[in-house]
C-alpha cells in the first residue's frame, strides 16, 4: 500500500535544455495550493471570531459568535443591553462585508486553483489576495467595533455615562460595569493555516519553475550564439 501511494522516483520532468528534475516538485507547489484553498472554502462555515459579555445579571455570560456572513449567540440580549447606551443593534455592523463575504471567499479560493496552472510570478500575484485576507478581516473587525464604541447616544439611558471606547479585539475590556472577552475562532485560525499553505506553496512553487525559465534563457542563448557564429 505504501509503495502505491508514494511518487515513483523514477519519474522526472525533463525541463528544455535536456536536464531532469524530480516530478514531486512540481507536485508539491500545486498541492499546497489546492490544499490551501480547501481551507479557505472550509473557513465560511466556521466562526471567525466571539466576544463574551459578562454582567452581573447574566452569570453565564452572553457570548455572540462572528462568521463571515452572519451573527450568532445571544444577539437579543446583547442588543437589550446596547439599546440602554444609546448603540445600534449588533446586526447593523458589517452588513456589506456579510452580504459579500461568501463571493468573495469564492473568488479567493478560485485564484488560488488558478495559480495550480500558472508556472511563472503570476502564480504568487494571484495568492496575494489570500495572504492579505486574515489582516483586512480584522481590520475590518477593528473599524466595525470602533464605529460601535464610538456611536454612543447620550441621551439614552446609560449614554452619558460611559465615554466613547474601542473594544479590543483580542483580550478583555470593560464597557461601564460590564467586562468582555474577545478571542478568535476556529475559523480564523483555519484561514491563517492557508495563509501558511500559500506561502509554503509558492516558495516550492518559485523552487520548481525557476530552472524552467532559467533552461529556457539558456536554450535561446545557444539558439542565439548558434546563429551568431553561423552568420560569420
Amino acid at each position: 500500500m505504501k509503495r502505491f501511494l508514494a511518487i515513483d522516483p523514477d519519474i522526472y520532468v525533463l525541463l528544455p535544455d535536456g536536464t531532469k528534475r524530480p516530478f514531486i516538485e512540481y507536485l508539491l507547489p500545486s498541492a499546497l495550493l489546492m490544499i490551501s484553498a480547501l481551507l479557505i472554502m472550509i473557513s465560511m462555515f466556521l466562526p471567525y471570531w466571539s466576544m463574551t459579555l459578562n454582567a452581573p445579571q447574566y452569570p453565564d455570560g452572553l457570548k455572540v459568535s462572528v462568521y463571515v456572513n452572519r451573527l450568532e449567540g445571544d444577539m437579543r440580549e446583547v442588543d437589550e443591553l446596547n439599546h440602554y447606551l444609546g448603540m445600534p443593534p449588533l446586526d447593523e455592523g458589517g452588513q456589506l462585508e456579510r452580504s459579500i463575504s461568501i463571493f468573495a471567499i469564492v473568488v479567493l479560493g478560485l485564484l488560488l486553483v488558478g495559480g495550480v496552472f500558472i508556472h511563472n510570478q503570476w502564480a504568487g500575484i494571484l495568492a496575494l489576495p489570500v495572504m492579505g485576507y486574515p489582516f483586512i478581516f480584522l481590520a475590518d473587525l477593528w473599524f466595525i467595533l470602533y464605529s460601535y464604541g464610538h456611536s454612543i447616544d447620550p441621551t439614552s439611558a446609560l449614554g452619558g455615562a460611559i465615554e466613547p471606547f474601542t473594544p479590543p479585539i483580542f483580550g478583555m475590556g470593560t464597557v461601564g460595569q460590564f467586562s468582555t472577552v474577545a478571542q478568535p475562532e476556529i475559523g480564523l485560525y483555519v484561514v491563517v493555516l492557508s495563509m501558511i499553505a500559500v506561502g509554503a506553496g509558492l516558495w516550492f512553487h518559485r523552487a520548481a519553475y525557476k530552472p524552467v525559465v532559467d533552461a529556457r534563457k539558456r536554450v535561446a542563448e545557444a539558439s542565439a550564439s548558434q546563429e551568431t557564429g553561423t552568420s560569420a
